[in-house]
């Protein structure tokens, strides 16, 4: 007996018009970063969010640019949602800065703002908020609990682009918001990120760092003459390639069809998970929509969770563990306790969710799950 076909967690949906988008590129003769494509695609996107967009390596580069940008020093304190990729808190501790970790609300497992609010102290200068694999967090309490105490507050929509929040685009949510292309988001360049203000001077400041602080190689070769330029602070390379650029412009430009077919496809389990009573599925607050970058199904207590993915990859079905409670792995050292995170990240498990799935896919995944599940069912005395 041969197995089907293999279900895949995550698939990037990149074709003939990003393959031609690289070719321009290649004919150009500019591949590396902030050249023609790149600042096209930052130009596209500072349409996107009405605001200053700077394309760099990763979302993770963005994030240590914002803290940068935004002044952050050695001792300072900086309150993060725990339930995420730990991206926000290695940024905090990139400056010498103390990462505290917030717990996440039960239903939405985003940032919960009353969390937040009774971890603020004399440190506190700032909130990371994350909207969890692609759902906006509670920007309108978190903006208000901000401003309350002067905090900078970060929008980390690695998992959002495409998501929105009260009727407004998730990267455009608070001061500075941190995006990420990475190849299972809803669009993708393979790796990239950028970094979105709506204060210019951040932006720039983000800009000069990401490429060692000398600004545009592409910009200097225009200069008639022989412009030198000077050093005169530590920078990082982070800069986007053009080649990643060109595959992004093309990949913004689809955004909606791509979440279209996300949405489709976590409506499609919703429906036929309905009834299912040995997980809890995903819920999406009525003011707010969600980009799917994952499908996370919380677990019964009772279930193996290790067993039941074991099961499901030995059919072809690919799942995850969902993402981190921050605050448990070990290079934090941190004696914090976030139990809704915790538990979460314990039961959820992550089925396939990208935007190239068929319904008789679905449905196949769905069908295994509900088996795997009453298989690996543990008895309590």
């Amino acid at each position: 007996m041969t197995h089907p076909h293999p279900i895949p967690l995550v698939h990037a949906s990149l074709g003939e018009q990003e393959l031609a988008a690289v070719a321009e590129v290649f004919a150009s003769g500019w591949p590396a970063g902030q050249g023609p494509k790149g600042k096209a695609l930052e130009a596209q996107l500072s349409r996107r969010y009405d605001a200053h967009a700077v394309a760099v390596s990763n979302c993770g580069a963005a994030l240590h640019l914002a803290l940068l940008a935004l002044g952050v020093r050695p001792g300072d304190e900086v309150i993060v949602a725990d339930y995420t990729f730990p991206a926000p808190a290695h940024a905090v501790r990139y400056l010498d800065a103390v990462p505290v970790f917030a717990d996440v609300r039960p239903d939405t497992h985003t940032i919960d703002p009353q969390a937040a609010a009774d971890l603020i102290g004399p440190k506190t200068v700032g909130i990371i908020a994350v909207d969890t694999v692609g759902l906006p967090a509670d920007y309108r309490e978190l903006q208000a609990l901000a401003d309350r105490h002067g905090l900078f507050l970060i929008e980390d929509a690695a998992c959002a682009v495409g998501a929105t929040y009260q009727g407004r685009q998730a990267g455009a949510l608070a001061e500075v918001a941190c995006l990420s292309f990475h190849g299972r988001k809803g669009a993708t360049s393979g790796e990239g990120g950028a970094l979105v203000a709506t204060d210019a001077a951040v932006a720039a400041d983000a800009r000069l760092r990401s490429s060692f602080g000398i600004g545009s190689i592409f910009d200097q070769s225009k200069v008639v003459g022989l412009p030198v330029p000077e050093f005169t602070e530590v920078g990082y390379n982070f800069k986007l390639s053009d080649i990643a650029a060109a595959i992004l412009q093309v990949q913004i430009g689809r955004i909606e069809e791509l979440l279209a077919r996300r949405a489709a496809v976590a409506a499609h389990y919703q429906r036929l998970l309905a009834d299912e009573d040995l997980l809890t599925l995903p819920q999406v607050p009525d003011d707010r929509t969600h980009a799917w970058q994952s499908y996370l199904v919380r677990l019964d207590d009772r279930i193996d969770r290790a067993a039941l993915a074991a099961d499901l990859r030995g059919q072809g079905i690919g799942c995850g563990h969902g993402t981190w409670a921050t605050h448990l792995q070990p290079v934090f050292e941190t004696k914090q306790t976030c139990p809704v995170s915790a538990d979460l990240f314990h039961r959820h498990l992550a089925i396939p969710m990208h935007a190239e799935l068929t319904t008789g896919q679905v449905e196949r995944v769905v069908a295994a799950l509900r088996t795997a599940l009453r298989t690996h069912r543990t008895t309590t005395a």
